[in-house]
C-alpha cells in the first residue's frame, strides 16, 4: 500500500479539502510508487496563509539567535537522515545518489550557515549630522512568504528559501514541485521535529495553476520567492507588481564553457562532462554550450566523443550509474524536440539524439547523452534553455570571439573559462555578462555562503545564497534617537556647523 502524504498546515498533516491525490513515481522505474500526494486548491492555500499569518507575531518576537538554534537542530536531523533522504530524492527525481547526497548536503550547509547568520543579522550604525543624536539601521521581518520550488534540487533550493526567511523572523507557505514533493516533506518534517512552532512553516502540494496562482494572489502574502523558468518568472513578477509584493526570481540559464588553446584539455574535459551531463543536464547552471578555440577544437572533440559514448546511464540508485533519466515523459519529449530543432537548423549530431530503449530503459524516461557540433550562435539550440543532456559545440577563432558568443544569449547565470593565461582569465571575469564566473572549473558547483543568481533573463536582481539572501527576506528600518532635548532639523540646523 502506497504511503499517502498530506499537506502540513498549522502543525498538522491534513488532506486537501477537495480530497483528490496524485501519484509520485520514479522516473527511472515507473513501477516504483513513492507515494500519493494531495492535489490542493485555493482553499488549502487560504488555510495555510491564515496559519502563517497567525503564527507570525509570536515567531518574529523570538530572538534571532533562538530561531537560529532551531535551524541548527533541524540541520542535525538532516545529517542523521542524509542517506535516507538522498535515496528518496533519487527515486522521485532520478539523479544519481552521489548528486542527491550532495543535494541534502547543500541543505545541511545552508542550515549551518543560517544558524550562524542568526547571530549576525547586522545593521549599520552611522554618525548623525546633528549633535546629541544617534542613527542606525536594523532589519525587520516582512510577514508571510510564499515559496514556489523547482524539481531539480528538491531539498537544496527549498533550504535556500526557508532557512534565511525563518531566521529573519518570517513565516512561510511553500509549494513543492509536483514531481518532487517527498523531499520537501522530509525537509519540513526535520524543521517541525527541531521545534519550529505550529504555523510558521506550511506545505501545500499541488499544481502551479491552482496552488501557485493562489499564493501569488493572496493579499496576506508579503513576498514570493520563485525558482524556475523565465517565462513563468515574468508572469509572477507581473502579478506581484500589481500587488506591490516583493518578488525574488531565480530563473533560467544558457551557460557556456570556453576552452582556449592553452587550456589543460583533460581538466576541461572533466569539467564539461560534469557540467553538461550531471543531473542529466537538468540544472539552471548546466553547461549547455561548449565554446572551443579553433586550435584545439578537433582534438578536444575526439576526446569528448570518447568520453560521452562511455557514460553509463541508468537508475540512479545503482552506484555505478553516471547519469539518470529525465524527470518526466514531457521533459524527455521536450529534449527530443530540441534535438530535432538542432538537426533542422543544420547542426551536426555527433552522438546521442534519441531515447534509450530496451530492458529496464523501457520503464523510465532515459535519453542518450547528446552532442551537437557545427553549432552557430544564432541557432535555437545555442540560445534557448533545453534542460536536458544536450551539449552544443561552437567553434571560435580567438578569446574575443569566445566572449562575444558566450554573452550572446538572453541569459546570464553561470560561465566558465579554461585557460592557463592569467591575463585572459582576468579579462574574462571583467567582460563576461553573468552572475557567476568560474576559472578552470565547470559552470556548476555553487557554495552556500556565496551569492547565487544572474543577470538579464536569469532573474530580477536578487541573489539567493550567502549573506544576500537575508536582504531578500528582511526590510531595513532606519532609527533616529535625538537626546538633545531640543528640536533639531536635519539639512537646516546643521548649516551652522
Amino acid at each position: 500500500m502506497a504511503q499517502e502524504y498530506r499537506n502540513f498546515i498549522n502543525g498538522r498533516f491534513v488532506p486537501a479539502k477537495g480530497g483528490a491525490t496524485y501519484e509520485n513515481r520514479n522516473p527511472a522505474d515507473w513501477d516504483d510508487l513513492i507515494g500519493l500526494f494531495p492535489t490542493s486548491g485555493p482553499e488549502d492555500v487560504a488555510e495555510a496563509v491564515a496559519a502563517a499569518k497567525s503564527a507570525y507575531p509570536k515567531w518574529r518576537a523570538v530572538p534571532a539567535p533562538q530561531r537560529g538554534e532551531i535551524m541548527r537542530r533541524a540541520t542535525e536531523i538532516l545529517i542523521s537522515h542524509k542517506d535516507e533522504y538522498a535515496r528518496v530524492m533519487t527515486r522521485e527525481m532520478g539523479k544519481v545518489l552521489k548528486e542527491t547526497r550532495g543535494d541534502v548536503q547543500e541543505a545541511i550547509d545552508t542550515g549551518l550557515y543560517a544558524a550562524g547568520e542568526s547571530r549576525r543579522l547586522w545593521g549599520k550604525v552611522v554618525p548623525s549630522e546633528l549633535p546629541s543624536k544617534l542613527a542606525w539601521v536594523t532589519r525587520q521581518p516582512m510577514g508571510v512568504w510564499g515559496m514556489i520550488c523547482p524539481w531539480n534540487f528538491p531539498m537544496a533550493i527549498p533550504s535556500w528559501k526557508l532557512f534565511p526567511a525563518l531566521v529573519c523572523g518570517n513565516t512561510a507557505v511553500i509549494k513543492p514541485a509536483t514531481l518532487t514533493p517527498a523531499s520537501v516533506h522530509n525537509f519540513v518534517q526535520a524543521l517541525a521535529e527541531a521545534g519550529v512552532p505550529d504555523g510558521v512553516v506550511n506545505v501545500v502540494y499541488g499544481t502551479g495553476s491552482a496552488v501557485g496562482e493562489a499564493l501569488l494572489a493572496h493579499p496576506d502574502v508579503s513576498g514570493v520567492s520563485f525558482t524556475g523558468s523565465s517565462s513563468v518568472g515574468r508572469h509572477i513578477a507581473e502579478v506581484c507588481g500589481r500587488g506591490l509584493k516583493r518578488c525574488s526570481l531565480e530563473l533560467g540559464g544558457k551557460n557556456a564553457q570556453i576552452v582556449l588553446d592553452d587550456a589543460d584539455l583533460e581538466l576541461a574535459l572533466e569539467g564539461v562532462i560534469w557540467g553538461a551531463f550531471g543531473t542529466t543536464g537538468q540544472r539552471c547552471t548546466a553547461t549547455s554550450r561548449l565554446i572551443l578555440q579553433a586550435g584545439r577544437h578537433d582534438n578536444f572533440i575526439d576526446m569528448l566523443l570518447a568520453r560521452v559514448v562511455e557514460l553509463k546511464v541508468g537508475n540512479g540508485l545503482d552506484e555505478r550509474v553516471e547519469m539518470g533519466p529525465c524527470v518526466s515523459r514531457s521533459q524527455r519529449d521536450s529534449v527530443h524536440q530540441y534535438v530535432e530543432i538542432g538537426l533542422a537548423e543544420g547542426a551536426k549530431l555527433l552522438c546521442g539524439g534519441e531515447a534509450l530503449t530496451g530492458g529496464l530503459y523501457d520503464k523510465g524516461f532515459f535519453y542518450k547523452p547528446t552532442v551537437f557540433v557545427g553549432v552557430t550562435p544564432q541557432m535555437r539550440i545555442a540560445r534557448e534553455e533545453i534542460f536536458g543532456p544536450v551539449l552544443s559545440v561552437i567553434r571560435v577563432r580567438d578569446f574575443d570571439e569566445a566572449v562575444r558568443v558566450l554573452n550572446d544569449t538572453p541569459y546570464g547565470l553561470s560561465s566558465s573559462v579554461y585557460t592557463r593565461n592569467v591575463d585572459l582569465a582576468m579579462r574574462a571575469i571583467e567582460l563576461i555578462e553573468a552572475g557567476i564566473t568560474y576559472i578552470n572549473a565547470p559552470t556548476i558547483g555553487a557554495e552556500c555562503h556565496l551569492p547565487f543568481g544572474g543577470v538579464k533573463d536569469t532573474g530580477n536582481g536578487h541573489r539567493e545564497g550567502g549573506w544576500t539572501a537575508y536582504d531578500i527576506f528582511s526590510e531595513p528600518k532606519t532609527v533616529y534617537v535625538d537626546y538633545s532635548g531640543a528640536l533639531q532639523r536635519a539639512q537646516i540646523d546643521n548649516a551652522e556647523y
